[in-house]
């Protein structure tokens, strides 16, 4: 199955478009977690409803003594904890998680804060991308893992139990989401033990996703403060709100600023902005620092594209790796080389990113090239060229270059049925924004 996405009929028009963008999936992971660990009912609303929440919340579901209803016409999930102890009881099936990641590693101490044998899987993909830095920091506290795969991979089987001490060390520099998952490990621990220190050691990737748990855990009633650059202090404590809402996703606003940004458009997004701990926000000044204009107030953001052409630069998106398959596409259309550096990371994520925006920047006849942590794009001037363009099953593959596709109804996008896992709705939404922008069907 493909899709052909309209071509440009025209440039210099420039309505401004307002997306209907789904809840942030990052904080609808975190608020499932928190909600789950609160005694009763707790609601979160503004919630993502795609495969990978979705998901995650039928894993929670499974755990004895939780409960997950969905409500997808109020955007929202039900969560009623009713343990009778103060732990879950392990389910009696393995919970497969599919294809994602951040569940999957959330779902690892909430493994090892059960009663009982849990076991974990997932895709294959899933099962290939590294576990080890959760694994081993259960491990140092006492927690049995047993991998029945490949070492340091999912599926593992975890015997639940307490913590063996309350200074939890665990490895930052593969992915921020271990560092996440022991955090909110930390405040499901038994109060009367005293407060939880967690330390990320070595490089500690993604920082604004562990400032984004955090932010989240303190708006549900944790104490929890950092007491050094990498360590933070956690007092073990149930969530006291019954309710959490989860803001727009800054990840899938990246498409709409980045098709403005190469139209010549505007767009208008609200409901996030300055005040968000969601560091994608921040993908809004990259696009600045190539010639748009943009106003940032802490609830919305607007941008416009240049009248001129987008200027190449050079980025470090270590804090943003969700940002880089946006802006090498919007890089096609600038005027001189963008180079992206610090972005290893993008070879641990649903495909190996850094190589597949090379690959298909190629395919569509722009000029990449890739290397161990940067990605070169050195467009010509003369547009993309018709192409089909793989995704890799990965969602963000498919909707980055659908940006290409604006301009050139002979690129199709391969499988775009792939973009459930964090926007169901993005294809009318981009139909909405092609009609809005004027470009022929």
């Amino acid at each position: 199955m493909t899709i052909a996405p309209p071509a440009v009929s025209a440039r210099g028009r420039s309505p401004i478009f307002e997306p209907s963008l789904p809840g942030s999936k990052s904080l609808t992971n975190r608020a499932l977690a928190l909600a789950a660990a609160r005694k009763g009912k707790t609601r979160v609303v503004g919630a993502l409803h795609a495969d990978d929440t979705v998901r995650f919340a039928d894993c929670i579901n499974r755990f004895g003594g939780l409960s997950v209803a969905a409500d997808t016409c109020r955007a929202a999930f039900h969560v009623e904890n009713s343990c009778p102890g103060e732990r879950p009881l392990a389910p009696h099936e393995p919970l497969d998680i599919g294809a994602a990641g951040t569940p999957a590693r959330f779902l690892l101490s909430m493994a090892a804060d059960a009663e009982g044998e849990t076991t974990i899987t997932g895709t294959r993909r899933l099962c290939e991308r590294p576990m080890a830095s959760g694994i081993e920091a259960l491990r140092a506290l006492g927690r049995p893992v047993l991998e029945t795969g490949n070492p340091g991979c999912l599926p593992v089987r975890i015997v639940g139990g307490r913590p063996t001490d309350t200074y939890w060390r665990v490895d930052g520099s593969v992915s921020s989401q271990f560092t996440s998952s022991m955090l909110l490990s930390a405040a499901r621990q038994d109060a009367d033990r005293g407060p939880v220190h967690v330390e990320a050691t070595g490089n500690l990737v993604s920082r604004p996703y562990v400032d984004m748990t955090v932010q989240t855990m303190r708006a549900a009633g944790i104490d929890i403060g950092a007491v050094g650059p990498q360590t933070w202090r956690v007092l073990p404590q149930r969530p006291d709100v019954a309710s959490i809402a989860v803001e727009p996703d800054a990840s899938a606003m990246s498409y709409f600023l980045g098709a403005a940004a190469i139209l010549g458009g505007a767009v208008r997004i609200s409901g996030v902005g300055s005040s968000s701990a969601q560091g994608d926000v921040g993908f809004v000044h990259v696009l600045e620092e190539m010639g748009c204009a943009v106003s940032v107030t802490p609830t919305d953001i607007e941008l416009r594209g240049p009248e001129g052409a987008l200027r190449g630069i050079e980025v470090d998106l270590e804090t943003m790796p969700d940002m880089v398959l946006t802006l090498a596409v919007v890089a096609a259309f600038a005027q001189g080389r963008t180079k992206i550096v610090n972005i290893a990371n993008l070879r641990l994520k649903e495909c190996d990113r850094l190589h597949a925006a090379a690959q298909e920047l190629q395919r569509i006849g722009i000029r990449a090239q890739e290397g161990p942590d940067w990605l070169e794009i050195a467009p010509d001037g003369t547009g993309p060229r018709p192409a089909s363009v793989h995704t890799y099953d990965d969602h963000r593959v498919a909707m980055a270059f659908s940006l290409a596709a604006l301009t050139n109804k002979e690129i199709t996008i391969e499988d775009p049925a792939c973009v459930a896992k964090s926007f169901p709705d993005y294809w009318s939404e981009y139909a909405r924004l092609a009609e809005s922008y004027g470009l022929a069907r």
